[in-house]
This record gives structure tokens, C-alpha cells and sequence, in this order.
């Protein structure tokens, strides 16, 4: 009995140990390849211009919104006061924003089973001299919800939450069609 070879640890018992090195090792190889490719994360809008006007009609909400994500944006002034309007930049026009309900589906007592909701906003972005730098543009948010009349209250502020969130949608690609604007 002697003669037997000294007992092995059990594989398991080494495993953990060798691979925390691997783990380093793909942890650290893993943003290297992704700058590699060209990966990077969203930065911070940079705009072609300094400051912006917006012309909407008095008390839309997107309105609102839309001059809160200006102001946090950075190199960007936001003048409100009409008087200010001469001097900035581009102007923001707002031409129409609607929001609607429509149906999209009936059960078979021909009850409402489902509603599409459709936030639409259209704009455009334009110079003191009246050149156009971003044309008539509609943007669309689109959100299907389904409803039940046993819970109806439920799914009225479900749908008003609906509606924010697509209007702060909205907000973020008007904020990056701005982003996207270079003089001509």
C-alpha cells in the first residue's frame, strides 16, 4: 500500500481558483473589444447652434417638456421671451400635435377589447431669415393597450401614462433631429 501514488485534490477544489484569472482577463478584454469596433456610449447632443426659440401655441404640455430637455441640454439657450425671438438662432415651430385614440380590436359581444393610441407631433426648424433647416417633419409614437370595462378607471390612468411616456418619446427624437441639424 505503499507503493500508491499521493492523492489528487478534487478538480472541483481547483476550477474556481484558475478561472478568477480568466474572469479578470475577459472582464478587461471585454471593453477593449468593444472600443475596437466602435462602440461608445450615447454622449451629451452637440448642436450646430446656440439658441433656440419655440413657436407653439400657448399651454401644450410637449411644449413644456420640450423646453425642459433644452435647458438640461448643454451649449444649447433656450429664450422664451417673445421679445428675445429676433435673437436665436433657429427657430423651433411646432405646427400641430394631436393625440388619438383609435380601436383596434372588438371581442365577440362587440365590446372594445383593445385601443391603439397615436401621439403625433409635426415641426420644423428654421432660420431668422426663414430657411428652412429642418423641413415639415411629422414624428409618430404608436401604443397598443388593451381594455377591459370591469377595470375601466385602471385603464384610464393606464392610458395616461401611456400618453406621457410617448410624449417624452416624442421630446427625445425632436431633441435629436435638433442634434442633427447643421447649417447650410
Amino acid at each position: 500500500m505503499a507503493d500508491r501514488p499521493p492523492a489528487r485534490p478534487a478538480a472541483a477544489s481547483i476550477a474556481p481558483q484558475a478561472m478568477v484569472p480568466r474572469r479578470h482577463a475577459l472582464a478587461l478584454a471585454l471593453p477593449l473589444i468593444l472600443a475596437g469596433c466602435g462602440f461608445q456610449l450615447r454622449q451629451e447632443p452637440t448642436f450646430a447652434f446656440k439658441t433656440i426659440y419655440i413657436v407653439a401655441p400657448p399651454g401644450l404640455p410637449l411644449t413644456t417638456e420640450l423646453q425642459r430637455a433644452i435647458q438640461k441640454s448643454s451649449g444649447l439657450t433656450l429664450l422664451t421671451d417673445p421679445s428675445q425671438m429676433r435673437e436665436a438662432d433657429v427657430l423651433l415651430d411646432i405646427l400641430h400635435n394631436q393625440q388619438e385614440k383609435l380601436v383596434a380590436g372588438l371581442n365577440a359581444t362587440g365590446q372594445v377589447r383593445e385601443f391603439k393610441l397615436r401621439a403625433t407631433v409635426t415641426f420644423r426648424v428654421r432660420t431668422q431669415e426663414d430657411r428652412d433647416l429642418v423641413t415639415d417633419t411629422e414624428v409618430v409614437q404608436l401604443r397598443d393597450f388593451s381594455y377591459t370595462e370591469t377595470a375601466a378607471l385602471a385603464k384610464e390612468s393606464e392610458e395616461a401614462l401611456l400618453y406621457r411616456n410617448m410624449q417624452t418619446e416624442l421630446v427625445l427624437q425632436i431633441m435629436r433631429r435638433l442634434a442633427a441639424v447643421r447649417p447650410r
